[in-house]
């Protein structure tokens, strides 16, 4: 099974550890990670990445795709690929939610599937090159002919030559667009994917893989856990609470929220409801400890060596074929060993 490493986003300071990441790639990982929500983006650290390393696959988990048209998302991992010397480059998308797609990018929440299913078309349209870029979307359509056009939007193709088969990526959750995700991506980013509830999507994959006339071996499926090795299991899980506190409770509205409900699907609604409540009460301390440890130690890898390898065997028997790995040096070498990498020294 494939490993990365998981950079996410920057907080109040831009901070890139390339030295991680270097590392990362001599243990033999094969991809590195980044993020954004509002504040750092996803793109700028991947260009810098391409600069110091010569190997690792360089991936967005996710670009939002209310951040950028689609057009300026080809034309933004075309150029990175490019920097990077081709074939390093996996561009995935994702929706975000309601309050950052209204809140921040000033757009309507519209209808994320056909969102989705446009966005990519229209990439797939500019990395291929075959002619002039036309679309006729249910979302979003090229050139644009809706209320204020002009009328004389010219269909293009790209200047660069790009590589035709830069991958695509959707990180989604739910059975519409993880189906939609197995039919027109080549990987998917999963949201509150665990071994134990793989079974519940292996139906909608099968329906979009038949759908979109692939087979499980035309589609990457890339797992995410944050791992701290310790010999204190429960205060290594207590330091993953606030964090799955904050998106459970505050990370959306109230009646929408993606992060809630796929914690309500993995059984544990009740917990999810009084996350909620209380992180919109501003009692985020008892929202952090209302957290149930068997849900935090299902997304992780928590422990000793033998505990990590013990629930490592899971993941690689759930049917993912990557891992990515949120955690320290001490974690990203275990779990290279763990996983029987070619490592280097």
């Amino acid at each position: 099974m494939k490993l990365g490493l998981m950079l996410g986003y920057s907080g109040g300071a831009l901070s890139i550890d390339v030295e991680k990441v270097q590392l990362a790639e001599r243990l033999g990982y094969d991809t590195v990670w980044t993020a954004e929500a509002y504040g750092s983006d996803a793109l700028s650290p991947l260009a810098y990445l391409a600069g110091k390393t010569e190997r690792i696959r360089l991936g967005t988990a996710v670009i939002q795709l209310a951040g950028r048209t689609p057009a300026n998302a080809a034309m933004t991992i075309a150029t990175i690929d490019a920097l990077a010397g081709g074939n390093r480059v996996i561009c995935g998308i994702g929706v975000s939610g309601p309050q950052i797609v209204e809140g921040w990018y000033g757009q309507p929440w519209g209808r994320p599937y056909y969102r989705l299913k446009d966005y990519v078309s229209i990439m797939r349209k500019i990395f291929k090159r075959e002619e002039p870029v036309v679309h006729d979307g249910k979302e979003i359509s090229l050139p644009f002919l809706g209320e204020g056009a002009m009328g004389v939007g010219k269909p293009l193709k790209s200047i660069l030559h790009t590589n035709p088969d830069i991958p695509i990526w959707l990180g989604t959750g739910m059975e519409s667009t993880v189906k939609l995700t197995a039919e027109i991506a080549d990987g998917w980013l999963p949201l509150g994917l665990v071994p134990e509830n793989y079974d519940t999507y292996v139906p909608w994959i099968d329906a979009g893989l038949e759908k979109g006339g692939k087979t499980m071996n035309d589609f990457e499926r890339q797992g995410m856990v944050s791992a701290i090795v310790t010999d204190d299991v429960k205060a290594g899980l207590d330091r993953m609470k606030p964090g799955i506190a904050l998106y459970v409770g505050g990370m959306g509205h109230k009646s929408k929220n993606f992060h809630k409900e796929m914690m309500i699907r993995r059984g544990f609604g009740e917990a999810a409801e009084r996350i909620q409540d209380l992180y919109l009460a501003k009692r985020k301390d008892e929202a952090t400890n209302a957290v149930p440890d068997e849900f935090v130690d299902q997304g992780a890898l928590v422990g000793d060596r033998q505990r990590i390898q013990r629930r490592f065997r899971d993941w690689e028997d759930s049917g993912v074929t990557g891992l990515t790995i949120s955690g320290d040096e001490q974690a990203l070498r275990l779990l290279a060993d763990v996983a029987r990498l070619n490592v280097e020294p």
